[in-house]
């Protein structure tokens, strides 16, 4: 319907105009993380989980992932328009939940406008003048532009601005090389506790420091899942030691689920990093892994 008071659509346009160019010159521009080459990630350090996806192809996988903010139907719109997402997960003594840095194409004037006239939304600026939008009811904050997302989920109720300290998390040494062509990928900080977990559980005695471990998962045909785990130890011995533990392990361990994690393929050391190969997984198995991974 034509707007009939030219005044209101001269004001509705400048609206646009400024939430959008306000947004472009208060946002700090994030690095191009799916780039081989690059060395930080726009996400805080102390998180036990960093994950990154392309979002098109990994799509499937993102919705098996147990993150109650990826549920929802704004985060849903949101990943329709997203083409690479970088995630943190923090402990809950963090204060912390979910970081998001996501890059596509965005309404950041849109989005502009609905949060100005919703109240559950109060514009907030950073200790660096940075601006974002919190929501009290959803301890939320968000920051976009047309080409840039910026989210941070909190378990507290002080708001916080959804980016990075400069210059954010640093990426490890090899996960570059180590995630390329995998849809989704993920590192953890300090996996020991999972990893003894799952021995434990198996009934493998089990004492390496695992000092870092990355995960691909891969999308097999018939919805089958695949998913690749590399344990980095902190010398070619603990690696070695490790890797001929999971050998004779196929003694120990009955149960079928870690079998098709651990035994479906035999370890391969490289230097102080020990590759392991899942069996084909189905969509519940590759859930009820994604849940081991991200709630330890």
């Amino acid at each position: 319907m034509a707007c009939k008071n030219p005044k209101s659509l001269s004001l509705l346009c400048l609206c646009v105009i400024f939430f959008s160019v306000s947004a472009c010159k208060t946002i700090p521009k994030a690095p191009d993380v799916f780039l081989p080459s690059a060395r930080h990630a726009p996400l805080d350090t102390g998180a036990t989980l960093y994950l990154f996806a392309d979002v098109k192809e990994a799509r499937s996988i993102i919705e098996l992932l147990p993150i109650e903010e990826l549920k929802n139907r704004q985060t849903a719109q949101l990943l329709d328009r997203t083409d690479f997402v970088a995630a943190a997960l923090f402990p809950d003594e963090s204060g912390r939940r979910l970081q998001l840095a996501a890059w596509g194409n965005y309404p950041s004037s849109q989005a502009g406008l609905v949060f100005s006239f919703d109240r559950n939304w109060q514009s907030r600026r950073s200790s660096s003048s940075q601006s974002y939008w919190y929501s009290p009811p959803g301890r939320l904050s968000v920051a976009m532009t047309s080409k840039q997302a910026f989210m941070l989920s909190l378990l507290i109720d002080t708001p916080t601005e959804p980016f990075a300290a400069a210059p954010g998390i640093e990426i490890p040494e090899g996960y570059a090389d180590f995630r390329q062509s995998a849809p989704l990928s993920c590192w953890m900080e300090n996996p020991g506790s999972i990893i003894s977990g799952m021995m434990s559980q198996a009934g493998v005695p089990f004492s390496f420091n695992v000092q870092k471990l990355f995960v691909n998962i891969f999308i097999l045909e018939d919805n089958q899942y695949e998913a690749v785990f590399r344990l980095r130890f902190e010398n070619n011995s603990f690696a070695r030691g490790f890797a001929a533990l999971l050998g004779m392990a196929s003694g120990f361990i009955q149960d079928n689920n870690l079998a098709k994690l651990f035994l479906a393929n035999p370890p391969v050391q490289r230097g102080t990093d020990v590759d392991i190969k899942t069996a084909s997984l189905s969509g519940e198995e590759m859930s009820l892994l994604l849940q081991m991974i991200s709630l330890y």
